[in-house]
């Protein structure tokens, strides 16, 4: 903490955390049904992510008729997807699903990824695990989208058995949609 003391002996002290001063963007306009709309999955790469998404797509397609799904690969999870990359997804499909936030850095760069299209109007669905849903909060109110609401799963998901992929997967089926469609 940092302080300053003047010459009438009044302390001044100086608050090292700072402020967080960010306008209130708000997420994309929300379709009225799924079955129809071009699906994105975008894999940002982190072990498990792919066999996650993919379970999660075929769990989604038991209940949507999507008219397309397209498969996208980042080459970093601990960065952000590249601007032209972006763009791609923005101008060829209607929704994301993304994954997978279970760490630091690729969850903040699911969320900043996820931020990007919605500000392209295209709804996104961020995978993240239970134990980083507080950084979702903090990362969706410093950048601006406080009204993106993540996919939650249970964590871990880079060390876990093909049934809990499952089971993930589920989870993912179950809330999406909601997410998607702004329930």
């Amino acid at each position: 903490m940092l302080m300053k003391v003047t010459d009438a002996n009044l302390v001044t002290v100086f608050d090292p955390r700072g402020v967080v001063e960010s306008a209130n963007t708000p997420i994309a306009a929300r379709p009225k049904k799924l079955d129809g709309l071009r699906l994105a999955i975008l894999d940002n790469s982190k072990w498990n992510a792919n066999k996650v998404l993919r379970a999660s797509t075929a769990a989604l397609e038991k209940s949507i008729k999507f008219a397309k799904v397209n498969y996208y690969v980042k080459g970093s999870f601990s960065k952000d997807a590249e601007p032209e990359l972006i763009a791609e997804i923005a101008a060829n499909n209607d929704l994301v699903l993304t994954a997978i936030g279970d760490c630091g850095s690729c969850c903040s760069c699911c969320i900043r990824d996820s931020v990007a299209l919605e500000k392209l109007g295209i709804p996104s669905a961020a995978i993240i695990t239970t134990e980083f849903e507080k950084e979702t909060v903090l990362t969706r109110t410093a950048i601006g989208m406080e009204g993106l609401i993540p996919v939650v799963i249970d964590h871990p998901v880079s060390s876990i058995t093909p049934a809990e992929v499952e089971a993930r997967a589920a989870m993912v089926a179950s809330r999406a949609p909601k997410v998607w469609l702004g329930k």
